[in-house]
């Protein structure tokens, strides 16, 4: 752990003993259920709220929270011509969200045919935090990942460093 890392609080000493390190991801990644409802607001609008989430858990990066597509609403969703490659996954799209009179263009993705061992994403979409009005997990608002590439969802009961 450096210094740097400390500062940008990617690792806290006061972690409650229930946190989980990212280190203790596996890799390749593992789906599993979210074990908390989920919201994410844009433009002001509650855009998703469910607690039937998936999230992703890669060794060193925070989750990646998946929301099932039949969660969204108030939302307008346009696929951009923006793709990417998960050598694990598979192939994404992106997606333009606008809600509320706020439009955010690539802000979310989804893997419309995912790789086998991956199709539990299939019909889910994952948004960047960064990008959002707002993330939730249970009561706890999310602090975005660094950057917009990975689009971690950073909570309290998650340690790094990143």
């Amino acid at each position: 752990m450096t210094r740097e890392s400390r500062l940008q609080g990617d690792w806290r000493d006061d972690a409650p003993a229930s946190a989980e390190s990212v280190w203790d991801y596996p890799r390749p990644p593992r789906v599993e259920p979210a074990r908390a409802r989920v919201r994410v607001v844009l433009g002001g609008v509650t855009i998703a709220d469910t607690g039937a989430a998936l999230r992703v858990l890669e060794t060193s990066h925070p989750p990646v929270y998946y929301l099932p597509t039949r969660a969204l609403r108030d939302v307008g969703i346009t696929p951009s011509a923006r793709t990417s490659f998960c050598e694990y996954k598979g192939s994404a799209t992106y997606h333009t969200l606008c809600a509320g009179g706020r439009t955010e263009a690539d802000a979310a993705w989804s893997y419309p045919q995912p790789s086998p061992g991956y199709t539990a994403l299939t019909g889910h979409l994952a948004v960047y935090p960064s990008r959002m009005d707002a993330c939730w997990v249970g009561d706890e608002i999310v602090r975005p990942q660094a950057g917009d590439f990975y689009g971690g969802w950073i909570t309290s009961g998650i340690v790094g460093p990143f």
